[in-house]
C-alpha cells in the first residue's frame, strides 16, 4: 500500500475508534487519581494504574507490570519487544491529576466527563488521561501486529514533583531503553496547529524571609525610623523586574531572542485571560518571554491579611519565588545569581535568609534524527498542514533523565494539550479533535519509523 494510501487507512480507524476513546476518558476521569493521600486515598491512584495496565495490555502490549517508585507510587510498564532489526519506542504519559482547585469554580463535575460545545471536559481530560487515550487509540489502530518494538510507561505522581520516575528510571535503565522516545505531556501551540515543544525552562524556587524587629510594634509610635519588614520585603521584590516588566537579576542574561513559532500578543492575551487595557510586560516578544529568558515570578507572601491586621508595624515577612529559566542556564549558577542578588538588594541591614526548596535543569531536544524526520511527516499527514515549534515554560525533570539515560535516544515532545485545555485549572478540557489526530500522527509514525 502506498504511504497515501496507509494515511488514508488509518485516519480511518482512528475516526471510528473515537467512541472507544470517549468511553474510556470518561472511566479514567471518573478516578480520582490525586497522587496526595492527604487529600484523596491512595486506592484511586491504584485502580487507576490497574486500570492502565490492563488497557493497554487488551490494546496489543504483552508484557506489563505494575512497579514501585521510590516516592511510592506505582508506574504502568507495558511493552511488545521489536522485530529483528527493528528499533523501540516508548511513549510516555502519566495518569495521575491535579487536585480540582476550586470546586465552586467549575461548571461542570470534576470528575464526570461532560461534552459541551464539542469539548470534553472533566479533571485529567487534558493532562495527561488525554494523552493515555490517545496512545490507546493509535495502538489499536495499527492492531496486533507492530512493525516495531513498542514500551508504554505511565507514571503515577508527576504532578507532585516527587521525582519517583526518574530515580527508578536511574536504577533500572534496561527497563525503558529505546531508540526514540515519546514524552507526550505537551501539545500545540494552538488548536489544530501540529507542534513539537523543542525546549522546556528550568526552575530555581526558594522562600525569601526578611527580619527587622523583636516584634511587632505600634505604627503610631514607632512609625517613620522603625524599620518595617513588610516594606523592606516589597522593595527587594521590586528589584527583580524593571520598569518595563523585565527579569532583572546580575548575572542572568535577560536578552535571549526566540528562533521558532511567533506567539502573538492578541493570542497570548486571550490565552492568558489578561484584562481589557491591561499591557503585557517584558521587552521582548510573547515567544522571547515565554521561553528563551528568565521569568521570576512571586507565588506567594506570608504578611497579615487585610481583615484582622493591626496598627503594627512588621517584625518579619516571607515571600515564595520562582525563577523560570531558558535552556543553556544551569539551575545553580541561577541559584547562585538570585541570592547574591537578593544580598546585595536587602535594604536597611534587614536579616535576610534564603531557603532552596528545589531546582530542575532546562531541557532541550534534539532538531534531526530518523526520529524526527518521521514524526514530522506523520503530523503533516494527520493535519494536512506544516509542523511548527515552541518552548514551554513549564518543567518536566524526567526528560532530562531520560536525556542523560538514554543519550543516544530521540526524545520529542508532543500531546493533545493546547492553550483552551486550562491543565490545572477549574474546568480542564480537550477537544476530541486534537486526541484523534494526534492518535492518527503517532499510529502514522509508529507504522513508518526506521532508524
Amino acid at each position: 500500500m502506498n504511504g497515501l494510501g496507509r494515511v488514508e487507512e488509518l485516519r480511518t480507524a482512528v475516526a471510528a475508534l473515537m467512541p472507544q476513546a470517549k468511553t474510556d476518558l470518561a472511566q479514567l476521569v471518573s478516578f480520582k487519581s490525586v497522587a496526595d493521600p492527604r487529600q484523596f486515598p491512595p486506592e484511586e491512584c491504584h485502580r487507576t494504574a490497574q486500570w492502565v495496565a490492563d488497557a493497554f495490555v487488551a490494546a496489543g502490549l504483552r508484557k506489563v507490570g505494575l512497579h514501585e517508585t521510590p516516592d511510592g507510587s506505582r508506574a504502568v510498564i507495558a511493552s511488545r519487544p521489536a522485530p529483528a532489526g527493528a528499533p523501540t519506542v516508548l511513549l510516555y504519559c502519566h495518569y495521575d491529576v491535579q487536585p480540582p482547585l476550586d470546586d465552586a469554580a467549575w461548571r461542570v463535575p470534576v470528575w464526570q466527563l461532560t461534552e459541551r460545545n464539542g469539548r470534553w471536559y472533566g479533571r485529567g481530560s487534558a493532562d495527561c488521561k488525554g494523552n493515555i487515550v490517545m496512545h490507546l487509540t493509535a495502538l489499536r489502530a495499527l492492531g496486533p501486529d507492530l512493525p516495531i518494538g513498542v514500551t508504554l510507561v505511565a507514571e503515577g505522581s508527576e504532578e507532585q514533583g516527587t521525582g519517583g520516575l526518574e530515580r527508578f528510571v536511574e536504577a533500572n535503565p534496561g527497563l525503558l531503553r529505546a531508540d526514540a522516545i515519546l514524552v507526550c505531556d505537551s501539545g500545540n501551540f494552538a488548536r489544530g496547529v501540529p507542534t513539537l515543544t523543542e525546549t522546556l525552562r528550568g526552575n530555581v524556587n526558594v522562600v525569601v524571609s526578611v527580619e527587622t524587629l523583636a516584634g511587632p510594634v505600634h505604627s503610631g509610635m514607632f512609625g517613620g525610623p522603625a524599620p518595617d519588614a513588610l516594606a523592606a520585603l516589597i522593595q527587594l521584590l521590586s528589584t527583580l523586574r524593571d520598569e518595563r516588566g523585565d527579569t532583572t537579576i546580575a548575572g542572568l542574561a535577560n536578552d535571549q531572542v526566540w528562533q521558532g513559532v511567533r506567539y502573538p500578543k492578541e493570542q497570548f492575551a486571550a490565552d492568558a485571560g489578561v484584562l481589557t487595557d491591561v499591557e503585557l510586560i517584558g521587552s521582548g516578544s510573547v515567544a522571547d518571554m515565554l521561553w528563551a529568558r528568565p521569568a521570576l515570578t512571586v507565588l506567594g507572601i506570608d504578611v497579615p491579611p487585610v481583615v484582622g491586621s493591626s496598627a503594627a508595624i512588621q517584625p518579619a515577612a516571607r515571600a515564595r519565588l520562582n525563577l523560570r529559566i531558558p535552556p543553556g542556564t544551569d539551575p545553580r549558577q541561577a541559584h547562585r545569581a538570585l541570592v547574591e542578588h537578593l544580598e546585595a538588594e536587602t535594604p536597611w541591614g534587614a536579616k535576610l535568609t534564603i531557603e532552596l526548596e528545589s531546582t530542575g535543569a532546562p531541557f532541550r531536544s534534539g532538531r534531526s534524527g530518523p526520529a524526527r524526520a518521521a514524526m514530522e511527516a506523520a503530523l503533516s499527514a494527520a493535519y494536512e498542514q506544516e509542523v511548527t515549534t515552541q518552548g514551554q515554560g513549564g518543567s518536566i525533570p524526567l526528560c532530562n533523565t531520560f536525556a542523560d539515560t538514554y543519550p543516544e535516544a530521540e526524545i520529542m515532545l508532543l500531546g493533545v494539550e493546547e492553550p483552551q485545555c486550562l491543565i490545572h485549572a477549574p474546568n480542564e478540557s480537550v477537544d476530541p479533535r486534537e486526541i484523534e489526530r494526534i492518535a492518527l500522527a503517532e499510529a502514522l509514525f509508529l507504522a513508518s519509523y526506521r532508524k
